[in-house]
């Protein structure tokens, strides 16, 4: 059976969030690839940013960051456009499907060069290695990491300047089981202490674990926003997105 997708609480659309995506419209050509999207990330709550590919996901993500100009509407971080903040690398930690690493240098080395631009200690760069269960491999040849390994590193890039702010594109890419529990374990963490945290992710069944929020994007719209908690009764994340996602299929080919 298919579940009506739910509106978003009036406090999903707080125009203050930390993360405020507002009316936003962008096409490539003739190709329109967000269509009035508006949805918003609180603080202290993980939110999932969900679609099918080509959906628009990315396309979004690019705009929050300064990647990309919308044609019309608003995306800012604490209250401002990306380019805009003074020192975004201190506020807001990103992860991007392709996170930059460079194979020649070593965890230390890699992070020595982020710290330059956030300000970062000595200190915060053992600890946050340790976090991501990289200090025993600190010192290899990034050249040499496995995909979960690599993921791991662009996690601690993200997590360097300790953001208020966390911006993370399929985090869970690579992540063999255990990794999948220690990165729940960290995001809900991470959100616990206050910070806004946006994910993307097409592990629907690991994401129902620990996000707080869910924002449906199809077709470059939004299709559903609510909380996890406010699912139908009996409806689990995997069957409320194909139902959503479905019914905004058929109503498209029925126009």
């Amino acid at each position: 059976m298919r579940a009506d997708p739910s509106p978003a609480p009036d406090s999903a659309l707080d125009p203050g969030a930390p993360i405020a995506v507002t009316q936003v419209t962008k096409s490539f050509g003739d190709r329109r690839v967000l269509d009035d999207v508006t949805f918003t990330a609180r603080p202290g709550r993980v939110t999932g940013y969900l679609g099918p590919n080509g959906s628009g996901k990315s396309t979004t993500i690019r705009i929050l960051l300064g990647l990309a100009a919308a044609d019309s509407g608003t995306a800012t971080i604490t209250g401002r456009d990306y380019t805009g903040t003074p020192h975004p690398s201190r506020e807001i930690g990103v992860l991007l499907e392709n996170a930059g690493l460079h194979p020649g240098l070593t965890p230390i080395k890699q992070l020595k060069i982020a710290a330059a631009a956030s300000a970062a200690s000595a200190e915060r760069i053992t600890a946050v290695l340790d976090e991501v269960g990289l200090t025993d491999a600190k010192n290899r040849k990034i050249k040499t990491f496995s995909q979960g390994m690599r993921q791991r590193l662009g996690i601690a890039h993200a997590l360097l300047a300790e953001p208020r702010v966390l911006i993370l594109d399929e985090p869970a890419n690579g992540l063999d089981p255990e990794g999948m529990i220690w990165l729940r374990g960290l995001l809900r963490d991470y959100a616990a202490h206050g910070t806004t945290v946006l994910v993307t992710s097409h592990v629907l069944a690991e994401l129902e674990r620990f996000i707080d929020d869910i924002v449906i994007i199809g077709g470059g719209r939004v299709l559903s926003q609510t909380s996890l908690d406010q699912l139908p009764g009996g409806t689990d994340l995997e069957a409320f997105y194909l139902s959503t996602v479905h019914a905004a299929t058929d109503q498209e080919a029925q126009s």
